[in-house]
């Protein structure tokens, strides 16, 4: 994309972060983390003032290996969440625009947030984002997340339950300019 995606807007200008965090909160999601790496400093800036339930910011979490690809960030996310007492994590990218609240509250509706849960949306048939992590599978996850393969091995190996969402969303992500 040449820019962190994290820095990204659609053709209305609005932010893809603010909007990911916003369909986070607006799913379901009791407190949102923001896992950030290239231009961190210059992400995290766009979400001062974005508040939300009880007027909590976004927590922010810096991937200073970042540049190993996602793996990094997940595994940087899911270790953040350690610290705290989350039963599961709902994990999301920034570039989804068509992944709303709707397919979020669907996931968590569906699935519960038991600790043992592990859910992946798909569209028509195809496994895509969000994915519903329960805290039994965080080390798992976190041991497997390498490169640009995020818990795709993990997930391979442990199945998830799948949850339809394609009457919601497409679930394409924006991978090149021409896609905005």
């Amino acid at each position: 994309m040449g820019t962190p995606k994290a820095l990204l807007y659609d053709g209305q200008g609005g932010s893809f972060l603010l909007r990911a965090v916003d369909v986070l909160r607006d799913g379901g999601c009791a407190s949102v983390s923001v896992v950030l790496g290239a231009r961190a400093d210059e992400a995290a800036a766009l979400l001062d003032g974005a508040t939300g339930p009880g007027d909590a910011a976004p927590r922010v979490v810096r991937a200073d290996d970042w540049a190993e690809g996602m793996g990094a960030s997940l595994r940087a996310g899911l270790r953040a969440a350690l610290d705290g007492d989350a039963t599961c994590a709902l994990v999301s990218l920034v570039d989804l625009p068509d992944v709303g609240a709707p397919v979020v509250r669907r996931m968590l509706d569906s699935l519960g947030s038991q600790k043992d849960v592990l859910g992946r949306a798909s569209y028509a048939g195809t496994p895509g984002h969000p994915v519903l992590i329960g805290r039994d599978h965080w080390s798992g996850v976190v041991e497997s997340a390498r490169g640009d393969r995020g818990a795709r091995d993990y997930l391979r190996e442990n199945p998830p339950t799948l949850v339809e969402c394609g009457d919601l969303a497409t679930g394409r992500d924006v991978d090149t300019p021409h896609q905005l």
